[in-house]
């Protein structure tokens, strides 16, 4: 076995880390996921949020129609913040997402870039370009003769903070300038 991982679980803490970096204020963050798929991320991404002194409000997506329920649950427990697992229901609901969080105007921290260039405020997620690059190296290697099982498993050396200046505008929030100036890329 050969290729290369995206380090789900290990990024969510990076996320939540940023989120609260952005928002100090923050107590309470809604994490959107599908426990038939992501319970790894969910244990992982509530340790990470047990040492930032932040409360997880789990919204369990299974399907395209548990969005109302959970969307109804966050506005009732009051979130301060969105915080997305990448799963398909989630990803395929993108445009759903991003417009509960703007309407509810809550800062929300994305696993996908695409999440942001439709919108979303913020992501953190390997860059996907360099990985691309890599799986052709590894597809090369192989085609050129090389055993799959010599060739490790490989984890993201590149990785892209992406911040929608646009979106916090609207929402009326600001991001502080030493979040801003870690940004790989900025949304105007």
């Amino acid at each position: 076995m050969t290729g290369l991982t995206i380090l789900g679980p290990e990024l969510s803490g990076k996320r939540l880390e940023l989120l609260k970096e952005s928002f100090p204020n923050i107590k309470r963050v809604a994490i959107l996921w599908n426990p038939d798929a992501e319970v790894n991320v969910f244990k992982t991404t509530q340790a990470a949020a047990s040492t930032l002194g932040l409360q997880l409000q789990s919204l369990e997506v299974r399907t395209a129609n548990d969005f109302d329920s959970v969307f109804e649950a966050a506005i009732k427990e009051r979130v301060q913040a969105l915080l997305t697992i990448p799963t398909p229901v989630v990803n395929v609901n993108q445009a759903r997402i991003i417009q509960f969080a703007a309407k509810n105007r809550l800062p929300a921290m994305y696993a996908l870039p695409e999440f942001t260039d439709a919108g979303g405020l913020m992501s953190y997620a390997p860059s996907y370009t360099a990985l691309y690059h890599r799986a052709a190296w590894y597809v090369d290697k192989i085609l050129k003769g090389a055993n799959p099982a010599d060739l490790p498993v490989e984890q993201p050396k590149t990785f892209e903070f992406i911040i929608n200046l646009k979106t916090a505008k609207q929402l009326g929030l600001t991001i502080p300038p030493n979040v801003l100036v870690r940004a790989d890329k900025v949304i105007k």
